[in-house]
Order: C-alpha cells, then sequence, then structure tokens
C-alpha cells in the first residue's frame, strides 16, 4: 500500500516538475533566441500558442510532430521555423510547459 502511494504521488509531481524545468530545457536548446513568454520575437509567444492549442484534445502531440518537422511560413507569420533535433523526453518537457503559459 505505502509503494502504491509513493508511485502515485511521483506520477502526480511529474508534470508539475516537467513545467518548473520547461524554462531550463527551451535554454538549453536556444528556443529563447526566437520564442518568449509573453511577446513575439521571431516567432509567437508562447502564451499567443498555449490559448491556440488551448482545450484541444492532442494538443501536445501536434506540436511536438511541428516542432520536429518545423513549420511553413504563414501559420505564425511569414518566417518558417525550422526542423528541431530535440529528445523525446526534452521535448515534451518544453511543450507542457508552453501549453501551461
Amino acid at each position: 500500500m505505502m509503494l502504491r502511494l509513493v508511485l502515485i504521488s511521483a506520477l502526480l509531481a511529474t508534470p508539475a516538475l516537467a513545467a518548473d524545468d520547461g524554462a531550463k530545457v527551451a535554454a538549453k536548446y536556444n528556443c529563447l533566441a526566437c520564442h518568449s513568454i509573453d511577446k513575439k520575437i521571431v516567432g509567437p509567444s508562447y502564451k499567443e500558442v498555449a490559448a491556440k492549442y488551448k482545450g484541444q484534445k492532442g494538443a501536445e502531440e501536434m506540436l511536438m510532430a511541428e516542432v520536429r518537422k518545423g513549420l511553413p511560413g504563414g501559420k505564425w507569420g511569414p518566417i518558417p521555423m525550422p526542423a528541431q533535433q530535440i529528445d523525446d523526453k526534452d521535448l515534451r518537457t518544453i511543450i507542457r510547459w508552453v501549453l501551461a503559459q
């Protein structure tokens, strides 16, 4: 029973830890060169992204695919986003942080 409680607690804490680490991981991959939390730089702000995808089923997976493949100009403005090489764990951490904005 105690082990079950420990595992449940760990699972519940995981999204919070991912959100706390999101900014650090985004900085590690230089995401903040083109994006910021609340202002458009080259790409949209993370708050804009979170608002656009708020409540959409599958938003996390959709954003992961877009970051991996890149985006042509037009979705968020005229400048395309090149495909990004970010490992799955780190990318999921970043996406969850973005969606939490």
